[in-house]
């Protein structure tokens, strides 16, 4: 739960003090930057052990649910940290990203225009009125931690599908912030987009007055708005966002599946981000991640720790084909049954280095969603990677949640791991929007199980 500003008080008084010493801080040397320090605990957060790191910086936040503090202090200190006894973890706050390579009058897009993605996935079939599952999400929240939301996305969006009172935004985090804030109401006053991007796949959008469907179209949205309006933050910042999470669930959402998605991510897994995940997986929340887009440099974190259900961007053979054919996005038929001859796994989305844990793939190449140049005028665009996967799989995951309340994080990884239509490694010859083909190709470690499918899952999901 968040800090009264009395307890926050508390805390940075007790960690300034010199009440208690457990140890002595050595002189910070010059030309030393000052940096955000993520320290994990392997014991209670007391206010001896606030005081005592208080020698060594500026304490900045306190997450008692993880035994976790965040430290404002120079660099050279952080090895001095990591030997305190009462220290468990401690590293530099580490960097996310998440940037891609009127009032909507119906409550939800459940009878909407089929896009690629949705066919690909088996949520639809082409046209309208073209549900292909009998699950809408109907009865799940999606905490989308990312951007937050458009000013207009109440021109997107309908206001029903929207949790607003779990809607939340924290912000700063690093080493120059240092300490992580709440900032009420900034999560729906985005300028990124990002976020509203993320969300669209999940329950569907209007497209200049059409429904377009979504994967989970009856599943709440609750916006956590973790990355700034450039689309990177610190994973201190996420972490916070993660335990929130965590804590509706075992509060007022008890009774609710509820999903984390992540499109996002950086190279190093945080030890305060990973203790958060933990404590979300003990809260029964399942959490989906984005794989990274860095190719053949490994995938990004947390999406690359196990307890998470990690994502690679696939694309269709089909796209931009016929040549000239500008709206083959929803006016072509994926065929099925799902072959895998019918997909490719783009050159930019993260391949699974040793210890990485990669899971499935899902559509992440030239997805339209609302998208924004310009502040206040809506605008729709094609977006590419691993940030535009990882909601089909989340949303794939509310639909399993729905049909079987009790899914746990565990459950749900397993059934789309064994559901997936294994793709095997290969190249295939794909089109371009420019008018002339290229041919991908990637290999065992780009893939993870294989392409994942609503029907599937749901037909294996008890």
């Amino acid at each position: 739960m968040r800090h009264t500003l009395l307890y926050f008080v508390l805390i940075l008084a007790l960690a300034l003090s010199s009440l208690a010493t457990l140890g002595a801080a050595p002189p910070a040397p010059k030309n030393d930057p000052m940096i955000g320090i993520n320290v994990l605990l392997n014991t209670e957060v007391t206010p001896a052990v606030l005081a005592d790191l208080g020698q060594y910086g500026k304490v900045r936040d306190v997450i008692t649910e993880i035994k976790a503090v965040t430290l404002q202090t120079r660099a050279s200190r952080l090895e001095t940290l990591r030997s305190l006894p009462y220290v468990a973890a401690a590293n530099p706050d580490a960097e996310r990203q998440g940037a891609p390579v009127d009032t909507v009058l119906v409550e939800d897009f459940a009878n909407g225009l089929s896009t690629w993605d949705l066919d690909a996935i088996n949520v639809t079939d082409f046209g309208f009125n073209n549900r292909q599952v009998g699950y809408d999400g109907d009865g799940v929240y999606v905490a989308v931690l990312d951007t937050g939301l458009l000013d207009s996305w109440r021109q997107y969006f309908p206001q029903e599908r929207i949790a607003t009172e779990y809607a939340i935004s924290f912000g700063g985090g690093g080493g120059e912030m240092g300490f992580v804030s709440t900032q009420p109401n900034k999560w729906e006053h985005d300028q990124n987009s990002h976020g509203t991007h993320v969300t669209s796949t999940i329950i569907g959008y209007s497209l200049r007055g059409v429904s377009v469907n979504g994967v989970a179209p009856k599943a709440k949205i609750i916006p956590v708005k973790v990355l700034n309006q450039n689309g990177s933050g610190w994973s201190s910042v996420v972490a916070r966002g993660i335990v929130y999470v965590a804590d509706l669930k075992a509060g007022p959402l008890k009774n609710h599946p509820v999903v984390i998605n992540m499109s996002l991510g950086g190279p190093v897994l945080d030890a305060v981000e990973k203790a958060a995940i933990d404590y979300a997986v003990a809260q029964g929340v399942i959490l989906v991640a984005s794989a990274g887009n860095s190719g053949a440099a490994g995938m990004g974190y947390p999406g690359a720790y196990a307890p998470v259900i990690s994502v690679a961007a696939s694309g269709w053979v089909g796209e931009w084909y016929p040549v000239g054919n500008r709206a083959w996005w929803y006016n072509r038929d994926v065929p099925d049954p799902t072959d895998a001859q019918d997909y490719y796994i783009t050159d930019f989305s993260s391949r699974a280095l040793p210890g990485q844990d990669l899971d499935v793939a899902a559509p992440g190449s030239w997805v339209v969603g609302p998208y924004q140049l310009q502040s206040g005028k809506t605008s729709y665009y094609f977006l590419g990677g691993t940030s535009m996967a990882s909601p089909h799989v989340a949303g794939i995951v509310a639909l399993m949640a729905q049909k079987y309340p009790s899914l746990t994080p565990a459950q749900a990884e397993s059934i789309l791991e064994r559901s997936a239509t294994y793709l095997a490694p290969g190249c295939r010859t794909i089109y371009t929007p420019y008018g002339y083909s290229e041919q991908v190709c990637w290999g065992s470690d780009a893939t993870g199980a294989g392409l994942a499918t609503a029907d599937a899952a749901l037909s294996t999901t008890p």
